[in-house]
C-alpha cells in the first residue's frame, strides 16, 4: 500500500497488528473471530475516536472489514476488499485447482528444496521481483505468527457468530472489490454473491493474479486503488 501513499498527501494509514499474526498478544481468552473483531473494533475506537475512515482488508482482513462494516456502517467513507474470505470454511469454498501460469526455472533453482515447494504452492506468476515480495511482505509475516493460536481460532469459531453480509441497508459509499482469478485459497465465484450489498463498488476479477494478487498483478492493483481513492474524495 505505500507504494501508492507515497506520492499521496492527507492519509493517515494504520496497519492493524491482528492477535497472532505479528508481535500482538495471543492471549487464551482470544477463541474466535468475534473476540478478535471486538478486538479491532475498540482499537478503531481508540485511536480514532468519533472519526471516519476508510476500510481495507485482505484474506481474513477482508472477513474482519466486513464484520467492522457490520458494526460501523455510518464511519466508513470506503471500503477495499482483497482476496477476502466469504466462506469460513475451507470446505465449502467454490475453489479451482492451483495452477502456476508462468514458471520461471532460472529463479527456482537458486531457491532450496522448501522455497521452491512453497513458492510453487503460492505462486501463479512466477518472477526475481514477485518473489522477492513474496519473501519481504508474506513470508516474513507468516514466521512471525503464533500458529498454534491461529489455529485454535479456526478450530473453535473462525466463522462470525452473525451473518456478516446480511447488513441492515446497502453500502452506499466507494467500494472495490479485486479477487484472482486462480485465487485457489478463498476463489473468485463466492465474492459475486456479496457484490449487491455494494451499489457502488468496482469488482475485479484478475487474471494471472493468485491469493497473492497485489503482488503479482502490481501495476493493475495500484491503479485500481487509486481510481477507488478518487471515487473517494470525490464523493
Amino acid at each position: 500500500m505505500e507504494n501508492i501513499f507515497n506520492n499521496k498527501k492527507g492519509y493517515k494509514r494504520i496497519y492493524i497488528d491482528l492477535p497472532g499474526m505479528g508481535k500482538s498478544s495471543s492471549e487464551k481468552w482470544i477463541t474466535n473471530s468475534d473476540i478478535i473483531l471486538n478486538i479491532v473494533i475498540a482499537l478503531i475506537e481508540k485511536i480514532l475516536p468519533n472519526k471516519n475512515f476508510l476500510l481495507a482488508g485482505e484474506s481474513y482482513g477482508g472477513y474482519l472489514s466486513r464484520g467492522i462494516l457490520y458494526k460501523m456502517t455510518k464511519r466508513i467513507d470506503g471500503i477495499m476488499l482483497i482476496c477476502h474470505v466469504i466462506i469460513a470454511d475451507n470446505k465449502k469454498r467454490n475453489v479451482q485447482e492451483h495452477v502456476i501460469l508462468v514458471k520461471d526455472n532460472m529463479l527456482l533453482s537458486k531457491l532450496t528444496s522448501d522455497e521452491i515447494d512453497d513458492f510453487n504452492s503460492s505462486s501463479v506468476v512466477q518472477n526475481e521481483i514477485i518473489y522477492e515480495r513474496y519473501k519481504n511482505e508474506i513470508i516474513s509475516r507468516i514466521e512471525i505468527a503464533n500458529h498454534e493460536f491461529l489455529r485454535n481460532i479456526k478450530r473453535n469459531e473462525y466463522k462470525f457468530s452473525f451473518d456478516v453480509d446480511k447488513l441492515d441497508g446497502k453500502f452506499n459509499k466507494p467500494a472495490l472489490i479485486m479477487v484472482g482469478r486462480q485465487d485457489s485459497c478463498v476463489g473468485y465465484k463466492d465474492s459475486w454473491n456479496i457484490l449487491e450489498n455494494f451499489p457502488r463498488a468496482s469488482f475485479a476479477v484478475l487474471d494471472r493474479a493468485g491469493h497473492n494478487l497485489q503482488i503479482e498483478q502490481e501495476e493493475l492493483f495500484n491503479s485500481l486503488v487509486n481510481e477507488w481513492l478518487i471515487r473517494v474524495d470525490e464523493s
